[in-house]
């Protein structure tokens, strides 16, 4: 789970496995699985950046990295 907030200084967490995409138009803008978007504060660095943090901390990354390796 990451920590966001909304344009309107609302905290959220969110399972950042549900992220589907991130985009800078000009604010960052997450677009999820289920197609909901959310507009938040961080830039999408900082996002992507939390992103990683948290794969990395569930075990997920070097899995991610593995499965990357594999497909080349």
């Amino acid at each position: 789970m990451i920590k966001l907030t909304r344009l309107n200084d609302e905290k959220l967490t969110l399972n950042a496995l549900m992220i589907e995409q991130i985009q800078s138009l000009p604010d960052t803008t997450i677009t999820l699985l289920n197609g909901k978007k959310l507009v938040v504060k961080e830039k999408e660095s900082d996002v992507t950046q939390l992103i990683t943090n948290y794969y990395q901390k569930i075990g997920i990354q070097k899995a991610l990295n593995e499965a990357g390796e594999d497909s080349e």
